[in-house]
């Protein structure tokens, strides 16, 4: 097998998302091989991220879109590798068109509120009978069967939802919203490998079938990998702020000129510690001698920490620590993050490129987080304008100029 295969080549999805949390899947079925084509609505310009400042402009970025030619960040990154065609779903003859295109295709993926499918009749339902392999997936807030449809599934109210708010912060204070909107970035991960596992089993079985992943279920379950009602049972605060008292030494502390990152929970690491900060007597101590000791006695070994670094270089503290084998790092801004040589030679952060403009410098994406040794994995087409594969997508099913013309002239495309 040649290297330039893609894992998924041959195999074509019908992109039905917008927004955030469906885009992100189909984008990455995209960087893995497969042909996504993306369908937009004309009546609304499309994918509300296309819409989303700011926008890459001739000048390079600017709040405002200033020509036709521009486009989002978020259309850029989230559009690339993929096609796009335009077909009003709520037109009736819409219907007879995206059956076409579903009939020839693999995977379905659809992020709309729960119940409008159904309404438009294009749920798994109504259409399964087109292709017994399919495998559709739907990505929603709750749960594509349940009735919710009054519940708006922004990511910040997911986060609310799940928990995850009460899990970060300082105790006693406000919820935490965190930045990264890790509801929308979560639940598509787990209907990437519900799809991957559907379109498996049909290649055995012959049958394909509907998966079903909800942005609370997704980020909920991640919650629930911590046992935080039994901490907080035996004396654990729920919200540590800074540290985590139970894998002490553990957290982010500051040295004079910048923040880092401490992960020492084992005796093996946290002798390290107390060897960077030049206190080796404290290794055989009834207070920090054991793990139990330190996490009984975690405000005051860091303390400990806190005050031996707080006048200090950060580079010198990271060389005090990292060479006595104490794993820390240096907490990093976002734009030193996405520059790492490490990550951007292993494709998982790339550059992003306009399709007329290219790449603008400092302007980066994320990659595919994969590397196989047999396949590429990578998104090399930048993002399509609206509609701009509308005509090659139709005539490769079978329709002719005029049919596309007079689709065009009803208001259908």
């Amino acid at each position: 097998m040649s290297i330039e295969t893609k894992p998924l080549a041959g195999k074509t999805v019908i992109d039905l998302t917008t927004a955030l949390a469906g885009p992100y899947a189909t984008l990455l079925l995209a960087g893995l091989g497969a042909r996504v084509i993306k369908v937009e609505n004309p009546t609304r310009g499309g994918d509300s991220s296309r819409n989303n400042s700011p926008y890459v402009t001739s000048q390079g970025l600017n709040v405002r879109r200033t020509s036709e030619d521009d486009m989002s960040v978020s259309m850029m990154l989230r559009g690339r590798g993929k096609e796009s065609i335009t077909l009003n779903l709520k037109h009736p003859e819409s219907k007879q068109v995206l059956f076409d295109l579903i009939a020839e295709a693999d995977i379905v993926v659809e992020n709309y509120s729960a119940g409008v499918t159904k309404r438009l009749g294009i749920d798994y339902a109504s259409v399964r009978h087109l292709n017994e392999k399919l495998v559709y997936t739907s990505i929603s807030g709750f749960g594509a069967g349940t009735e919710n449809g009054d519940r708006k599934a922004m990511d910040t109210i997911v986060q609310a939802l799940s928990g995850v708010m009460m899990t970060a912060g300082e105790p006693g204070q406000p919820p935490v919203r965190f930045g990264l909107p890790i509801g929308d970035l979560s639940a598509p991960l787990f209907a990437v490998i519900g799809t991957l596992s559907a379109l498996l089993q049909a290649e055995h079985t012959g049958q394909g079938q509907h998966v079903d992943v909800s942005m609370l279920g997704a980020l909920t379950s991640m919650v629930a990998c911590e046992p935080f009602d039994a901490l907080e049972s035996v004396g654990f605060p729920l919200r540590t702020g800074a540290y985590v008292p139970r894998l002490a030494p553990f957290g982010t502390f500051r040295a004079a000129d910048g923040y880092f990152a401490i992960c020492a929970p084992t005796d093996q690491f946290a002798a390290g510690v107390l060897r960077a900060i030049e206190r080796p007597d404290l290794l055989d101590s009834e207070d920090f001698g054991s793990r139990d000791a330190r996490v009984f006695n975690a405000d005051r070994l860091h303390g400990l920490i806190a005050g031996w670094a707080a006048e200090k270089p950060l580079d010198e503290v990271l060389e005090a620590l990292t060479s006595n084998g104490a794993p820390a790092a240096p907490v990093r801004t976002t734009a030193e993050a996405v520059r790492d040589p490490l990550v951007l030679s292993r494709g998982e952060v790339v550059p992003l490129s306009h399709p007329k403009f290219g790449h603008f410098d400092g302007l980066f994406g994320s990659g595919l987080p994969m590397v196989l040794s047999g396949s590429r994995t990578t998104l090399d087409a930048p993002a399509p304008y609206l509609g701009e594969h509308t005509d090659v997508v139709l005539k490769a099913l079978g329709y002719d100029s005029d049919r596309i013309e007079n689709l065009r002239t009803a208001g259908v495309l």
